[in-house]
């Protein structure tokens, strides 16, 4: 009890301080010439020109040149001289106004440092500040800072005594972080550093300005141009410009952060989100440490090498890992050295409830969803599949469950060896030479037996130019024997404390010649085959190693300090070099490395890690394979104690157990183990063997069944299956031969047969007439179609009374029909007389929401029957698709097929997938479990299925439809999902259409495109009703239903979702737009504009193809250049509908519904669980239930 109470009380004055006390300036980046800072002239109105490193991004531009002035500001222009801007505000250039006035430093007191920086510690506080004002956006990593520092400025033109000690000064500091992509701006402003809030101007006290201005902006053709916007930090009110040090949008009192500029589509300005102030323990500053954790070398510095081909290398732009994260830390420390971690007071931050918090935004006009739900019900599928998840207090945690090790988000069997495979980049100096040999893509594979230790790592295509000067780096690959080191008792390994997401760089110094090697990798979790990605780059200079030489490597330790999401570690190794001519060189060289990570911070269980430990290292091997230019590492690993103490004697530590490679060594009394086999192996644990796993040979395409043109393979379960031939072959399914039909005289005796491999034709003779089956002499006696009857009477009530020779007409003021050739209603109908169109169905009924005024059309889907086409026709069965991904698409009569290389269209190889006489196709979905393609027809109506390695077809849902329109899949809970816009419904079914059961049937009017994201359970449609389009979102059971967007929308007509990159995209063709955001609503931009009408849209890896009505076509858009790449016009031009594809495997994922759930009938799954629910038609046996 008295230690809760010391707790609570030192936890209230913590709270307390940081109420009362502001931002200081020790809170502010590390400025002055000790930082590395340059100094900017003194003056008035001084400018300095700065070429920066990295380009920045402001508003819709990207600039490598920024100008820096006393005056408080930053420009991308050449500014103009002070009295063009000072009371004149905006500015006629673009600035960030950080604290605009006419200020001086020209006393000696006042000054103004600047400095670029690229340190790891000063990117990760930059990140710290980003990721705490946008919570709710994924990690921010910037490469770059900019950091300006006005110190002690004084107003220009106020009076003191002399001697300027009674003058007011202002202290402020501007960071601009950057990246691959966005700019942010981070603004301090200390309580103690604003002693004044207004400067002299034309002799009236001006109050100062903060924003971000634009500057002039041109009209069309330049003619013209006006004030661009200018976005305020603090109005033209004394009060608002004093809350600068008091408020913030970071969550830190005086702090304030913004994105400034994003490529390649900005939109606006966007401050942070956090309003409140976070009550915590005020943190210790982020002073630069000296590295005192690092043993310094004897030389106070090592020059850079002299070529002047050789520069600082610059910081190279990882790819962001597409991992999910923890909530970032309000304030992690730094600070060198790492004490052990002690108990924390527990943090008492404002709770939010778990709803969906709707921001408008004037300039997106886009509705912004944050979902505020922290919770293991919405975050459940972040975890490892191995592990657990856990509520606390302030969030959640992952895991990982016994038998497995990790930090909950990955996790591994213990004892089963590990894998790690990756690229190598980069450029490297080898000796002297003055020009770097490249490394692009090279092959990293290691190798590492985790129940003793042993690691090994290979490399290829080295050069023999580059191969013996790596040898000595045995760390390069090294570092998964840290991350899977054999644990002594009481120690971790670095998978079981930080899992497989992290960064690491390292700092190579070879003695005595002072080369320098930057490492930097990026480690970017398990994937899909349990092995651990990583991504290097090399950059710097190398000791060369003669040709031939060899390389011993002596073992070494190397003590890791543990911190807040920040590990360091040094060491000093020692090699030696046997020549060719048999003579012996000893050489040295010390490396530093830093390890970044983000741990749980909700976890109130603080783990017992160990804030220092020590990986030892020995049995180092190291060879260059010239003739397989293979550069090869292999070493034995032990993470322990940095204390020396007498030898561990369990086998389990020492690594001499004679377990199994796949089982895990568990030590008992003295020198007493036991070998447990890994999960997935089974055995007595000094033999394993893998568990025999079912093998679906038909989809892995190892059977040896004939070709997927002449038979189907069907699996059977385990590992069995059966061949048997298709419709139109004969055989034992090995081997299947056609069958001709045309001798077994299967066509009319009037008609002629044409035989074609798996199927026939028959086509009546000149003078008959019939589908080749049955023919009859002469032309057949037209009977007159609704359309024709509706047209006839019209015509004929208005010429009532009187005799004519000429054709009937009618009044002037009267609608007749049009009819086609056919005698089916034309889909599209007008009035002449008022100018009015519209669209009707089959019946000439008018299809509410589609009128349209005089001068326009609607485009109308053709409801009614296809011709049947001149010459032979085939039967409606499937041709079979070649292995690999093809594009599906819809049109009328048919689903064609185009095979994709790559991203690309192989058009010469496109035909036609399913034939269907009389129908009109309009979505196209696809199940990559059973690789069935599933459609929609709205002339049945109907939902089918046929399989895409050939088959008949299957009706699944043929009643109480009228059109159904949209179609989607969820291949991990066998479910789909259709809209219907004549019945304005969204409905749910099994997939092979039975307990169908109503999702939504209110606020609809002309819902069509719809998608399904199975991992989380969710759904995502549009409806194109021209009063009011939108496109809504819910969970998988109904549940959460959202509009995301309602605003710039026109006729939403395609939707598609990326899981890869969580995007949701639409093409519009109202406003002629494809667009794209996150499944949130936000990050919302433009892939391409001023395309025509599309109807459908689909994703598959970078690009986007889309259906277009008016082109007949399908289009190919390029995400990553925002621009389309290539078409394909169909032979037969008509109107294109749905598009889907048919990847050659399902993506990597998992829901709650996988097995149904345990539910008696429909699983529906939603974020975090699922839920039991009934068909509208069911039985007294369905139980409803909610997990």
């Amino acid at each position: 009890a008295t230690l809760f109470s010391c707790w609570l009380g030192w936890a209230t004055i913590f709270a307390i301080a940081l109420s009362v006390n502001g931002l200081s300036k020790r809170d502010m980046f590390d400025y002055g010439e000790q930082a590395g800072d340059q100094l900017l002239e003194q003056g008035t109105d001084q400018t300095q020109q700065l070429i920066l490193n990295q380009s920045m991004f402001f508003f819709d531009g990207t600039y490598d040149t920024v100008y820096i002035n006393t005056n408080g500001f930053l420009s991308v222009e050449e500014p103009q001289v002070e009295s063009e801007y000072l009371g004149k505000m905006p500015a006629s250039f673009r600035m960030i106004a950080v604290f605009l006035g006419d200020l001086d430093n020209s006393d000696g007191v006042g000054k103004v440092y600047y400095r670029q920086d690229s340190r790891p510690s000063i990117l990760l506080r930059t990140t710290d500040h980003i990721n705490q004002a946008f919570p709710q956006d994924d990690e921010i990593k910037p490469t770059h800072a900019l950091i300006i520092t006005w110190e002690n400025v004084a107003a220009h033109g106020v009076p003191g005594r002399g001697d300027g000690l009674d003058r007011k000064r202002n202290t402020f500091q501007l960071v601009v972080a950057s990246m691959a992509s966005a700019s942010y701006a981070i603004l301090f402003y200390p309580r103690e550093g604003l002693q004044y809030i207004s400067t002299p101007v034309a002799g009236q006290s001006e109050l100062v300005h903060t924003g971000f201005v634009k500057g002039r902006v041109k009209g069309w053709f330049n003619w013209s141009s006006s004030p661009g916007p200018y976005y305020r930090i603090a109005t033209d009110n004394e009060t608002s410009i004093r809350q600068l040090s008091e408020e913030t949008n970071s969550g830190r009192r005086g702090v304030w952060v913004y994105e400034i500029g994003t490529s390649p589509i900005f939109y606006s300005i966007t401050p942070g989100q956090v309003t409140n102030l976070y009550s915590e323990p005020p943190q210790p500053s982020y002073s630069e440490p000296t590295q005192p954790s690092y043993p310094e070398p004897t030389q106070p510095s090592y020059p850079e090498p002299t070529q002047p081909s050789y520069l600082e290398p610059t910081e190279p732009r990882y790819p962001e890992p597409n991992q999910p994260r923890y909530p970032e830390p309000v304030q992690p420390s730094y600070l060198e050295p790492v004490q052990p971690a002690q108990p924390q007071p527990p943090r008492y931050e404002p709770q939010t409830p778990q709803v969906v918090v709707v921001d408008e935004d004037d300039d997106l006009d886009v509705d912004v969803f944050a979902y505020n739900s922290e919770t293991c019900a919405s975050n459940r599928q972040k975890c490892s599949s191995f592990a657990d998840c856990k509520d606390y207090t302030n969030g959640y945690c992952c895991q990982c469950r016994p038998g497995f090790y990790g930090n909950g988000k990955d996790c591994v069997a213990e004892g089963k060896p590990q894998r790690m495979n990756g690229k190598v980049n980069g450029r490297v100096f080898v000796g002297n030479t003055p020009s770097p040999l490249e490394l692009s893509n090279n092959d990293l594979h290691s190798y590492v037996v985790a129940n003793d230790g042993r690691a090994y790592v290979a490399i290829s295509t080295i050069p023999a130019g580059l191969g013996p000067s790596l040898q000595p780096l045995s760390s390069l690959g090294g570092v998964i024997g840290w991350a899977f080191a054999l644990e002594q008792p009481g120690y971790e390994n670095g998978f079981s404390i930080i899992g497989g997401v992290f960064s690491r760089q390292a700092e190579v110094t070879f003695l005595p010649g002072n080369e320098r090697l930057t490492i930097k990798q990026e480690f970017k979790g398990i994937d899909e085959h349990d092995h651990l990605v990583v991504s290097t780059e090399l950059e710097g200079r190398l000791p060369e190693v003669p040709r031939g030489s060899t390389v011993q490597i002596d073992p070494y330790k190397e003590i890791y300090q543990y911190g807040s999401n920040l590990i360091t570690s040094s060491s000093n190794r020692d090699y030696t070099v046997s020549l060719p001519d048999g003579s012996v060189q000893t050489k040295a060289y010390q490396w530093r490395q830093t390890i970044t990570y983000q741990s749980c911070p909700n976890d109130e269980e603080v783990r017992a890690v160990q804030s220092t430990q020590q990986l030892s290292v020995d049995q180092i091997f190291v060879m260059y394979d010239s003739g397989n230019q293979l550069i090869r590492y292999a070493m034995s690993n032990k993470i322990g104690s940095i204390h020396s103490g007498p030898p561990e004697q369990n086998p389990c530590f020492t690594g001499r157990h004679g377990c199994d490679t796949n089982a895990a060594c568990r030590p008992e009394e003295g020198i007493q183990f036991t070998c447990e086999c890994s999960t997935g192996f089974t055995g007595d644990g000094r033999q394993c063997y893998e568990v025999d796993r079912p093998i679906d040979h038909c989809q892995r395409g190892t059977n040896n069944c004939d070709i997927p043109e002449r038979a189907r393979c069907s699996y059977t379960g385990a590992s069995a299956y059966i061949c048997s031939c298709l419709s139109g072959f004969v055989g034992d399914g090995y081997t299947c031969q056609d069958i001709d039909e045309c001798e077994q005289g299967r066509c009319h005796r009037d008609a002629v047969c044409y035989n074609s491999q798996g199927s026939f034709t028959c086509q009546c003779r000149p003078g008959f007439h019939g589908d080749g089956f049955q023919c009859t002499p002469g032309s057949p006696e037209h009977e007159k179609t609704q359309c024709e009857r509706d047209r006839e009477s019209i015509q004929v009530s208005s010429n009532t009374g009187s005799f004519s020779f000429f054709h009937l007409r009618p009044a002037v003021s009267q609608y007749v029909p049009t009819c086609d050739q056919h005698g089916a209603y034309e889909p599209t109908q007008c009035h002449g007389s008022i100018g009015q169109c519209w669209c009707v169905d089959g019946n000439g009924q008018e299809i509410s929401n589609t009128r349209t005024g005089p001068g326009q059309r609607p485009l109308c889907i053709d409801r009614g029957v296809i011709p049947p086409p001149i010459g032979p026709t085939t039967r409606p069965d499937v041709s079979p698709v070649a292995p690999g991904t093809h594009l599906l698409f819809a049109q009328s009569g048919k689903i064609e097929q185009i095979p994709l290389d790559g991203y690309s269209m192989n058009k010469g190889e496109a035909k036609a997938l399913l034939h269907l006489p009389d129908r009109v196709a309009i979505a196209v979905a696809y199940d990559c479990v059973e690789k069935m393609v599933y459609w929609t027809d709205i002339t049945g109506p109907s939902i089918s299925k046929a399989s895409l390695e050939g088959g008949e077809t299957i009706s699944l849902v043929t009643t109480d439809l009228e059109s159904p329109e949209g179609l989607a899949i969820d291949h991990l809970a066998r479910l789909m999902f259709w809209t219907d816009s004549m019945k304005d419904r969204i409905e749910v079914a099994k997939l092979d259409g039975s307990q169908r059961r109503v999702l939504f049937d209110t606020d609809l009017v002309n819902p069509r495109p719809i998608v399904a994201d199975p991992s989380y359970g969710r759904l995502y449609w549009a409806d194109w009703n021209r009063d009011g389009p939108k496109i809504e979102m819910s969970n998988m059971d109904g549940t959460d239903r959202t509009v995301l967007v309602k605003d710039d929308l026109g006729l939403p007509n395609g939707l598609t979702y990326d899981t890869e990159s969580q995007q949701l995209c639409w093409a519009d063709a109202g406003t002629r737009k494809v667009q794209c955001m996150d499944p949130n609503g936000r990050n919302r931009r433009t892939i391409v504009e001023g395309i025509q009408y599309p109807f459908a849209i689909v994703s598959h890896g970078r690009n986007l193809y889309y259906t277009d009505w008016r082109r007949e076509a399908v289009v190919a858009v390029d995400r990553t250049t925002d621009r389309e790449t290539d078409e394909f016009l169909p032979q037969k031009r008509s109107r294109v509908y749905g598009i889907a594809t048919t990847p050659t495997q399902c993506p990597q994922a998992y829901n709650y519904c996988s097995n149904n759930g345990g539910c008696s009938h429909l699983c529906l799954p939603r974020r975090g669980g699922f839920t039991c629910r009934c068909p509208d038609v069911v039985d007294g046996s369905c139980v409803e239930r909610n997990l």
